[in-house]
């Protein structure tokens, strides 16, 4: 993809929530950002109920020439691992949660695909249905996502990164799933770094990073924002 002219949009943590990501689509397109560049910042799936339509509704927009980054999430990761076989548990996540965790949002996942996930059900039938149900094409898009995208002197990634380690030595887990070292560390770093991962009220800049998770998984406003230079404007 060539590089995107400014102005950039971005949208932070989707989560399942297609009615959402439509209305996000619609601020873009009468913000004039429809053949903007859209960086879509990770998290697509997991929580809300229509993960396997997020999906559905990128892959066509993609498809039909969108200027469109989209970032891996944990949660997209954590359900491609699930498709994979045998299937792949995040090593991240603490002692006592799996992805079908109510904290988590699996089973949401899992029925948008019309599989059944419940406490009676042994995890061998559940990934077999979902190895039938889920189709190739959505497994593939997952894997394809990258974990990070650089233009001019920002950074866009879902998580954050580790402060004083060089981007090239980042690790993926970092990317996706790092909060308190990067919260905490109020220096500047080489890139504005733009990420979510961690809902807030709304996107908030912080002056070396901006956090675009405004908590769409727990029925708040996914609100899209354009970047101009170092500067945000939030399409409330």
């Amino acid at each position: 993809m060539s590089e995107p002219s400014y102005p950039i949009y971005a949208v932070g943590d989707i989560h399942g929530q297609l009615a959402q990501l439509e209305a996000a689509l619609i601020a873009i397109e009468k913000d004039g950002g429809k053949d903007a560049a859209v960086v879509f910042i990770g998290d697509l799936v997991d929580r809300g109920p229509d993960s396997r339509q997020v999906i559905e509704l990128l892959i066509s927009l993609c498809a039909e020439g969108r200027n469109f980054t989209i970032l891996k999430g944990n949660h997209d990761r954590m359900f491609e691992w699930f498709m994979q076989s045998p299937r792949h548990h995040d090593p991240r996540l603490y002692v006592g949660l799996h992805w079908f965790h109510d904290r988590l949002g699996g089973c949401e996942t899992m029925a948008s695909y019309g599989v059944d996930v419940h406490d009676r059900r042994n995890l061998i039938d559940v990934h077999k249905d979902a190895l039938e149900k889920v189709p190739q094409a959505h497994v593939d898009f997952l894997k394809s996502l990258n974990i990070k995208h650089v233009v001019d002197d920002k950074l866009f990634v879902h998580a954050g990164i580790r402060p004083g380690v060089a981007l090239d030595q980042q690790t993926e887990a970092d990317l996706l799933w790092i909060r308190q070292e990067f919260h905490a560390h109020q220096g500047p770093h080489a890139h504005l770094v733009i990420h979510g991962h961690t809902p807030i009220d709304t996107p908030t800049h912080y002056g070396n990073r901006i956090n675009l998770d405004g908590g769409a998984a727990f029925g708040r406003p996914l609100v899209p924002v354009v970047i101009e230079g170092r500067q945000m404007r939030p399409m409330l």
